[in-house]
Order: structure tokens, then sequence, then C-alpha cells
């Protein structure tokens, strides 16, 4: 009938205007890869397809990049068609080294440096990981899993504000004009949105472990990209991780849908958990605030925006036949949430 949808999405990825969108060039600075690889087409084109996926088409699907079949393509071509200025200037090169070591020094830094800027952001992550797991597991004692749910918050949000601290830097001055600016450049991105998301649990005295989805997920994903870029060529990493972490980062989408019906979920039990002694009345307003944030912004309203049209197909029939009643309030909730 027509043309398979995720081939027009790809044509559509490969004809956006990169160079113009100021997000790619944050986006390719903040990729840890080695300098050979980045040079390379295909490689670019790999993590061009990440971002439109991320930030302008969520439904986009990504093939995963096989590290077997980029280190085999570049491996003959640095042995058989190499020149031979090639060849004197790496001798030269390797003569150098060997006579004045120290020269190379500086060049290594900024190489390092943001090797341990991704290693903070791994183990911070990688700790969040664990503790979200220690609080949703069942046999875990109250007293700890509840100490593990806080902890899971607040080190996604801390992991949240260095990632923009990162990203866009601080506000030049701290005055109400530069914060400003600050705030509309960071508003619509994905680490906002979980700090503003974990906020709202981190204070609350409301333990709700159907909330750490979200933060499972989103550390799962940052784990497994900075073990697949790291660690590839450790046995231990292909012997007992790379199949998982190959799965999670090719299931992003996956991912992001689990996610979005996590957080929409989380939604609906804390407008339930108004009927009980647990009732927070301010947290219930400002997390639906959060979730109307989340319907618009580029980043997420794909998802959320798919989710919530599964609903209205399931629930209006239902409305329309068994309870008529219900359709002006509805019809109020909903003028408030496309206000």
């Amino acid at each position: 009938m027509g043309e398979d949808p995720q081939r027009l999405k790809k044509v559509a990825a490969a004809s956006y205007d990169y160079e113009n969108d100021s997000r790619w060039a944050d986006y390719w600075s903040n990729i840890l890869i080695p300098p050979h690889m980045a040079s390379r087409s295909d490689v670019v084109d790999h993590y061009k397809r990440k971002f439109y996926q991320r930030y302008i088409d969520p439904d986009f699907v990504v093939e995963a990049m096989s590290s077997g079949s980029s280190s085999q393509s570049s491996r003959p071509s640095s042995t058989t068609s190499r020149p031979a200025a090639a060849q004197a200037r790496e001798q030269n090169t390797g003569s150098s080294t060997r006579n004045s070591g120290a020269s190379t020094t500086p060049a290594a830094n900024p190489s390092s440096l943001r090797l341990d800027r991704q290693t903070i952001q791994f183990a911070v992550n990688a700790w969040v990981f664990i503790v979200a797991v220690l609080a949703i597991f069942p046999i875990t004692p109250r007293n700890l899993s509840n100490k593990a749910y806080r902890l899971a918050f607040m080190g996604t949000s801390c992991s949240s504000l260095y990632s923009l601290y990162l990203l866009y830097g601080k506000p030049r001055a701290w005055n109400l004009q530069a914060v400003q600016v600050w705030l509309q450049s960071v508003l619509a991105t994905k680490d906002f949105i979980y700090f503003i998301y974990c906020l709202t649990f981190v204070t609350s005295q409301l333990y709700m472990k159907f909330a750490l989805i979200p933060v499972l997920c989103r550390s799962l994903e940052h784990v497994a990209k900075f073990l697949r870029r790291n660690f590839s060529r450790s046995s231990l990493y292909r012997k007992y991780l790379d199949e998982a972490c190959l799965w999670v980062e090719s299931n992003t989408t996956t991912l992001g849908i689990l996610t979005s019906h996590a957080e929409i979920g989380v939604g609906f039990l804390l407008i339930i958990s108004l009927f009980s002694w647990q009732r927070n009345i301010i947290q219930t307003f400002m997390y639906w605030q959060v979730l109307k944030f989340m319907y618009r912004a580029p980043v997420t309203s794909g998802y959320h925006q798919s989710a919530w049209a599964k609903i209205g197909r399931t629930i209006n029939p239902l409305v329309t036949r068994y309870a008529p009643f219900l359709n002006t309030p509805i019809s109020a909730a909903q003028r408030w949430w496309l206000r």
C-alpha cells in the first residue's frame, strides 16, 4: 500500500540540517569515541541518526552499529592501502616520541579529562541502578528499601545536573536575566526533565516504588552505552555483558515507551493516593504539571502523545457507553491539559 515508515524516517533523518541545529554540536562533543573513528563518515552518520531519534523523532528505529564490522573495515585500510608518506610519518612520530615523550602529554589531557567526566557519570548511574534495584527488591528490609528509594532519586537528580553542566555550563551571571537565559536553553532537555521528575519524589513522604521505573531505564541506558564504548575489548565484558548491553542500546525506543507508560501510570497512582491518608495534594498537582511538560517537550512528546492516544481510544468508548455523565469533567480536564 505504501512505503515502509521507517524507510521514510531514515530519509528524513539523512536530509535533516544538523549543522544549523545547536544541539547537534553539543551532542557530538559529548560522544566519547577514538579520534580515528570520529573521522569516519559511517560513524558520524550513525550518531546523527541517534541524535535524530533522541531529539526529533523518538519513533525512528536506529540499528546498532556492530563494533566488529567497524574494526574490520578500519583494519585493512591501515595495512594495505597506507602510502609511503604515512609510514614515514609514523616512523618519524615514533622516534620523536621516544626522544621527547613529554611533548605528547598536553595532547592527551583533553581526552583524559573527557574520560574522567564520562567515568563520573558512569559511576553515578551504576550506583543509581544498584540502589534502585535494591529499593524495588521485595525481600529488602523496609528501612533499607526506603533509604535506597530516596538515594536513587537523589543520584539521578545529581547526574542530571552534572550532565546539564557539562553540556550547557552554568549561567553567565547569577542574576535573574542570566538565569532565565540559561533555563531557556536547558528547559526542553531530557536531563532537566529528569531533574524535575526526581525532585517531586525526593521531597515526598510517599514511597511509590513504581516511580523508579524511569530512573532504572535511564541509568541502565547510560551504563550500557559506557560499557560498550570503553570495555568492548574486555573478555569479561564480551562473556557476560555484551549481549545485554547490545540489547539495551538497540531497544532505546522500547525503554522510552516503557518509561512514558510508567510516568503516566504514576500520575494516576498519585490521584488514587489522594483518597488515602498518605495524600499529598501539592505533589500531585506539581507532578501533573511535569506530565503536561513531558507531553509537549520534543524529547518526550512522541512517547507521551502516543501513550495518551492509546488511553483515549480505550477509555472514551467505555465512558460514552457506560458513564456518559463523566464526559463533562473529562472534557474540562482535557481543556486544562491542552491549555
